[in-house]
């Protein structure tokens, strides 16, 4: 069965303290791998910085709607996908409200369905929330506090997403933190939370609750 993750530094496993990226026994990722087995191909499409549909103009090829139809292409056939985007969406310079980061949401998920060679479960991942203060001058100066209400309010248009789009929710922010070292990435505990948290969904999945909000 081969599970396609996409997603931006939270599924890459960028290290809250900066020092570069968690090995495959600690990220979600490796993780999910490790409890699932070796009947399942866990791929690995984490990139950080990227978005939905917002184009970041100091970094290349970061919009997921730019790269999602390639992503599928590569790896087709694929049995499931599972996206988690939106974090960096909430970027001040953006603007934009949960809901229509959501709409991107909707565009990368159409896209995927458009350059899949057969039919695929899909799970979309409603992300961490921001940390408060991650906008501090020490933290990460591209977030406000507006970010961090936009964050907290995935949950809700993400989860209409899924309904639309016929496919099961899971809510990253009832699982894990974002880390105190960064108030934005996952940190060891938060990974392994989510591991758990995804495996026991995807186990839902495969009993045929494929549609388990």
């Amino acid at each position: 069965m081969n599970i396609l993750c996409f997603g931006d530094s939270n599924t890459w496993g960028y290290k809250p303290d900066k020092t570069g990226r968690f090995d495959e026994n600690t990220r979600w990722t490796g993780l999910l791998q490790q409890k699932l087995g070796p009947e399942y191909h866990i791929i690995e499409e984490g990139l950080c910085g990227r978005t939905t549909v917002f184009q970041d103009e100091l970094r290349e090829s970061r919009r997921g709607l730019d790269m999602i139809g390639v992503t599928v292409e590569m790896h087709n056939p694929l049995d499931l996908v599972i996206i988690m985007l939106g974090t960096n969406d909430c970027k001040s310079r953006y603007g934009a409200s949960a809901s229509v980061i959501s709409s991107g949401l909707d565009q990368v998920i159409r896209k995927a369905r458009l350059n899949a060679s057969q039919h695929f479960d899909l799970l979309v991942i409603s992300p961490i929330h921001l940390g408060h203060g991650v906008g501090d001058p020490d933290f990460d100066p591209e977030f406000d506090e507006k970010s961090e209400v936009v964050s907290r309010n995935f949950a809700n248009e993400y989860r209409k997403v899924a309904l639309q789009n016929h496919a099961a929710f899971l809510n990253a922010a009832d699982y894990a933190l974002p880390s105190v070292t960064d108030r934005e990435h996952l940190d060891e505990n938060g990974h392994a939370a989510l591991a758990d948290a995804i495996y026991d969904k995807i186990t839902a999945l495969q009993k045929g609750l494929s549609n388990v909000i």
